[in-house]
């Protein structure tokens, strides 16, 4: 202890003028928006890069399971383009084939997955250089991930859909039902759609997808199947448990849609961003 004193009197004016610039650095960060911003974009490209090389070990692990998904997912494209003139397709791949449509699919990859915690983020290896925006809706072949909140240079955020503050508009596929899509925070593969009116014929096992009401996702992105459900204290909607089709714990590869004419649609509804 004597000798931690003693270190502690010899450096006192180093460590007396470090303290002194830490909380200078810490003011001007703080009391300037254009510091602060540098700031952020700097911390956001060290975290960035810890993930990148966290999930590149990873990834090797996961490899054979990552290409048994690629091989699915590129037998239900082929299935796609072979019956796009009887379906009419409003989707376009920018990445790879490209047909009419109001909707870009851009590929990222997955560098950090959280799915712990009440309010559970993810981060992808793409960002505003590769024109990835704030409120580009993100999904697998399986189904949807979330949505983007957050984006600097090179990676991007995305809100979970396990994730407390997370609504996303979906329907019952069958009927057309619709409710708000939340998360209890509990089980990691289940999630709840809310508010859905007590008149819709609902049986387990029906399946769930996105909405036609939202800006961000297509309609008819598969979510997951009914495995419970029960009528709220006013006994005038339901509250439906939901088993994802997609594994939260474990996503590598993902799709992130941007709607091209949401600018428009938000001006001609009065909606601010």
């Amino acid at each position: 202890m004597q000798q931690i004193f003693n270190f502690l009197i010899r450096n006192k004016n180093n460590i007396l003028f470090l303290l002194l610039l830490g909380l200078s650095l810490f003011l001007t960060i703080q009391s300037n928006s254009f510091h602060k911003s540098k700031y952020i974009s700097s911390a956001n490209f060290i975290t960035g890069g810890i993930y990148n090389w966290s999930n590149d070990i990873q990834t090797y692990f996961y490899l054979e399971e990552y290409n048994k998904r690629l091989l699915e997912e590129n037998k239900e494209l082929r299935k796609l383009l072979t019956n796009i003139e009887d379906t009419a397709a409003v989707i376009n791949f920018e990445d790879s084939t490209s047909f009419d449509g109001i909707y870009l699919f851009r590929t990222a990859k997955v560098i950090n997955n959280n799915y712990s915690k009440t309010d559970n983020y993810i981060t992808l290896d793409r960002g505003t250089k590769s024109l990835i925006s704030r409120e580009h809706g993100v999904i697998t072949s399986q189904g949807i991930v979330g949505i983007v909140d957050q984006v600097s240079k090179n990676y991007s955020r995305v809100i979970s859909i396990l994730n407390s503050h997370s609504r996303i508009n979906a329907q019952l596929k069958k009927t057309h039902h619709f409710g708000s899509l939340t998360w209890n925070g509990k089980d990691p593969n289940i999630v709840q759609l809310i508010d859905v009116p007590r008149l819709a014929p609902i049986k387990i096992g029906d399946t769930i997808v996105t909405g036609g009401k939202s800006l961000i996702f297509p309609q008819g992105i598969p979510i997951g199947q009914i495995e419970n459900f029960k009528l709220d204290q006013d006994e005038s909607y339901f509250t439906i448990e939901i088993r994802l089709f997609n594994d939260m714990t474990n996503i590598g590869y993902v799709y992130v849609i941007e709607n091209k004419d949401k600018k428009e649609l938000k001006e001609l509804e009065g909606i601010d961003d």
